[in-house]
């Protein structure tokens, strides 16, 4: 009689036992999918009762929107100090970053080296230079301007090696 029923369908020489045994592995397959599905969705349960725990629609409202001014919030501070930050980089190219130093004595009667060249540059080596030369009747001052780590105006070997310095990163030998 299942021959009968089977070959009706077009199944007549399909074993039935081996469609048993398809039909046992099928099941079995179906039951582990729905038992790691009910943990999961023990797992989502227990997290969603957490999460609601002294809160009605009111207060889960009042939390969305508190976390949305937040988010607000911190954008607008984010881009605030994009800005910032791009207007300290612009400002920091023009700033005085390099520094050589040279100390020397500019005359043989005097010691302690008290005479110095002071170069100060920026980003691009453009600057000046101070020179302050002591003497036993005084000290003297002058600048002269650097531009491209370079004077239009003639530079003393100190003034040289104090711009040198400081294009080099190498502030003086003493620092």
């Amino acid at each position: 009689m299942n021959n009968n029923f089977l070959n009706s369908f077009g199944f007549g020489n399909i074993d039935i036992g081996l469609m048993l045994l398809g039909l046992l592995g099928i099941s079995i397959l179906l039951l582990i999918l729905i038992i790691v599905t009910f943990v999961q969705m023990n797992k989502l349960k227990k997290k969603y009762t957490k999460f609601m725990i002294g809160k009605d629609g009111a207060n889960l409202e009042k939390d969305i929107m508190t976390l949305y001014d937040d988010n607000k919030y911190m954008k607008l501070s984010i881009d605030r100090n994009r800005e910032d930050i791009k207007e300290l980089f612009k400002k920091h190219k023009s700033a005085f970053q390099k520094i050589g130093l040279v100390k020397y004595d500019a005359f043989t009667e005097m010691g302690g080296k008290l005479s110095f060249a002071l170069a100060l540059l920026d980003e691009n080596n453009n600057g000046f230079i101070i020179n302050s030369v002591h003497s036993s009747e005084g000290c003297y001052s002058y600048t002269k301007s650097v531009k491209d780590g370079d004077s239009q105006i003639a530079l003393s070997n100190e003034e040289k090696v104090a711009v040198e310095r400081a294009v080099n990163g190498n502030v003086s030998d003493h620092m």
